[in-house]
């Protein structure tokens, strides 16, 4: 295909430059981060591993250019986001290449959600901030909504340009400066993204690309006194340390961490339509989602169909190559990631578990790439650890309930809580038990995230602290002022 040549050409290529201040600039660190395409293990490029010496430069750039940026009337900077969104919808094969390349989606959900969702996003949050109380008068005071500054966004591998908008977006709608230092493990679309960047005219200063490892890169960003709000989007334990950073200087984080989230089956629920979208949310990306519905919770009266309609809908699902016609799931984002999921498999395995498909080996003929089967799991307990532990790969689990209660009490039973999701044939009472559901966001009758890219998304206890998207997600990136008079 002479047309996906030229996207390889172009953008899967050494990147030996970061985005600093409206300019593409040279690093003084000689280090490299190597992107591997996970379906073929080769790698495919490289992109220098900046250091502190980088981050002072881009906080520096930011520092400089957001008071300016946040004195302009709103609408003037969702023009700018929304040319910022039109530049990305004209790219949307060439991302979808990217991303497909970098991460393993295949192509067609590359180019639809990994390169699609992040334009809506973009757009959702410029039709928010048009509407947004910026100046309003409350308890007889005036309120009045300020950009906190400069803002480090710390993105992830899994949907990396979504992550950035969802980061960026609102940032830069509240008047905030932005430094992004993107995953190490898929890099090469934050460096498209910043091309957006600099086509749709953005000022220079208020969007910054710094490439490198967490523990340099992402600590200085994070401990950098002129920062003054922290977006990350990673593990537990990644979110546990920039909390314990930020905390000495007093900044303020938005922390999204991940999940274990439930599926709860109603006993009315409509199984032709449930299954094939409880696969779907489940297994999407090849499990690797922070709110993957990973637990389906069923009816114990219906379980046995629930299973064995699970396993054929998870049996038609093709694994390969993500540039194939007809591919559904990918490979795992690593190695580390597919042992890490086999361990998962084994330990269930070797608990009692029982494996109704899958299991701990790739497919057929896909002995090359970080390929696994997709898996359903049954007689799992709901204290158990493949009930417990985000496996962040393509595997269900079955847990059987009898009546609504336990049902809730399952789907609470989790140190998590991101998402979740209640079918039922009627919609109130799903409305009900979701009402009951410790989270952060619950999705009814299959509706998705991004169908509701207005609406506030983030987690309660180890998922995370403050919210993304909507309202909500703007206010993350404000100072609110009250005066009195």
């Amino acid at each position: 295909m002479t047309g996906l040549a030229g996207v390889r050409t172009r953008l899967l290529r050494d990147r030996d430059e970061l985005y600093v201040g409206g300019e593409w600039v040279r690093s003084q660190s000689r280090s490299v981060i190597e992107v591997e395409n996970p379906a073929t293990e080769r790698i495919v490029a490289s992109v220098v591993a900046g250091d502190g010496a980088d981050v002072e430069r881009a906080v520096g750039a930011a520092r400089t250019a957001w008071p300016a940026w946040g004195r302009r009337p709103v609408e003037e900077r969702a023009r700018l986001v929304s040319r910022l969104a039109d530049e990305l919808a004209a790219r949307g094969g060439e991302l979808g290449v990217v991303t497909a390349t970098e991460i393993g989606t295949p192509l067609r959900q590359a180019i639809a959600a990994q390169a699609g969702m992040p334009v809506e996003v973009l757009r959702a949050s410029v039709r928010v901030a048009q509407r947004h109380p910026w100046r309003q008068s409350l308890a007889g005071s005036t309120v009045v909504r300020e950009p906190a500054g400069v803002v480090a966004a710390i993105t992830p591998w899994n949907y990396p340009l979504h992550q950035i908008a969802a980061k960026v977006g609102p940032a830069l709608l509240a008047g905030c400066a932005v430094v992004l230092k993107p995953s190490g493990l898929a890099p090469l679309n934050a460096f498209a993204f910043a091309e957006c960047v600099a086509a749709a005219g953005l000022p220079p200063g208020v969007f910054n690309l710094v490439t490198g490892p967490g523990r340099e890169v992402g600590e200085a960003l994070v401990t950098h006194p002129d920062v003054a709000v922290v977006s990350l989007t990673g593990s537990v334990a990644s979110g546990a340390r920039v909390g314990q950073l930020a905390a000495a200087g007093v900044k303020r984080c938005c922390l999204e961490l991940g999940g274990k989230s439930a599926n709860v089956l109603l006993d009315d629920a409509d199984l032709d339509v449930a299954i094939p979208s409880a696969v779907w949310q489940g297994l999407a990306n090849s499990g690797q989602a922070c709110n993957a519905l990973s637990r389906v919770v069923a009816p114990r009266d219906r379980v046995a169909e629930v299973e064995e309609r699970l396993v054929a809908a998870v049996e038609e699902l093709r694994v390969g190559d993500p540039f194939a016609d007809g591919t559904d799931l990918g490979p795992l984002i690593s190695a580390a990631q597919r042992d890490s999921v086999r361990s998962h498999i084994a330990g269930a395995l070797a608990s009692g578990a029982r494996l109704l498909t899958g299991g701990p080996r790739a497919p057929e003929g896909l002995d090359r790439g970080h390929f696994l089967r997709p898996s359903v799991f049954s007689r799992v307990a709901p204290d158990s650890p493949l009930a417990q532990d985000e496996v962040f790969g393509p595997v269900l689990v079955v847990l059987p309930y009898t009546g609504e209660s336990e049902a809730v009490a399952i789907a609470n039973a989790s140190r998590y809580g991101l998402s979740g999701g209640v079918w039922s044939a009627d919609p109130d009472r799903a409305a009900r038990v979701a009402g009951q559901m410790r989270t952060g966001q619950v999705k009814v009758n299959g509706v998705r995230t991004r169908d509701r890219f207005d609406a506030p998304f983030g987690g309660y206890g180890h998922s995370g602290v403050g919210r993304e998207l909507g309202e909500f997600g703007i206010d993350e990136f404000v100072e609110v002022k009250s005066i009195l008079r």
